[in-house]
């Protein structure tokens, strides 16, 4: 018997919505976001917020961004000749920092720039700058006295929560059956819970079928490795 037609799915926009009020807070990340709140109240104009992929690195220094209207700048493109034009409102969100991932002599001149202009750096990576191995001395003098606060990933009550939103930015009513089912299968970071509600309302499309827990056990059968 042959198979029925396949629907052709949409490439609708429900990209990752970054603001304050998409945030849904929890053990977590608490302590981030209410640093990140407490701007400009910063001792030292300087943060730096790290844990691992997934953990919402991003969607933290995106609410920054917007309460202190910096900009973003991936540590990998940072130059020396461009930090001037990258504080130019004050503030800078400078991401995915990573030993042997960024130019040592800009960082250490970016942070030169920060202080001598009494602006505000907040920096994203996976581990905390005093964990670094850097050459040169005074740049790791400057990041062992930065202020740093870790992210751990997120527990089940947030992880629920977060799917359920992003369930419902889809206009999709689910169960808790399903949900609690999607929790068992999927990676225990905010990426993976996002890839499993767009993998399911994408197929759902695509074989005209509701989004509920008989479509999830033929997409997720198996708890990850």
């Amino acid at each position: 018997m042959a198979s029925p037609p396949r629907q052709l799915a949409l490439a609708l926009d429900h990209g990752e919505r970054l603001s304050r009020e998409d945030f849904l807070s929890g053990p977590s990340n608490e302590v981030a976001l209410a640093a990140i709140e407490r701007w400009p109240d910063w001792p030292v104009g300087m943060l730096a917020i790290a844990g691992p992929a997934g953990s919402g690195k991003s969607h933290v220094a995106s609410i920054w961004a917007a309460l202190s209207g910096a900009r973003i700048l991936s540590a990998r493109a940072m130059q020396t000749p461009m930090l001037p034009d990258a504080l130019a409102t004050g503030a800078l969100v400078l991401e995915d920092c990573a030993p042997g991932g960024f130019d040592e002599r800009a960082l250490f001149h970016l942070l030169n720039l920060v202080r001598e202009q009494k602006g505000y750096l907040l920096m994203t990576a996976r581990t905390v700058p005093t964990l670094w191995e850097v050459a040169l001395p005074d740049l790791s003098s400057r990041l062992r006295a930065m202020p740093a606060i870790p992210l751990s990933m997120p527990d089940d009550a947030l992880l629920r929560a977060v799917m359920v939103k992003l369930f419902a930015d889809r206009q999709l009513a689910v169960d808790e059956n399903l949900v609690s089912y999607l929790l068992t299968r999927v990676g225990r970071s905010f990426a993976a819970v996002q890839e499993a509600v767009q993998t399911l309302d994408r197929e759902a499309l695509q074989r005209k079928r509701p989004v509920n827990r008989a479509l999830a056990a033929t997409l997720f059968r198996d708890p990850p490795s």
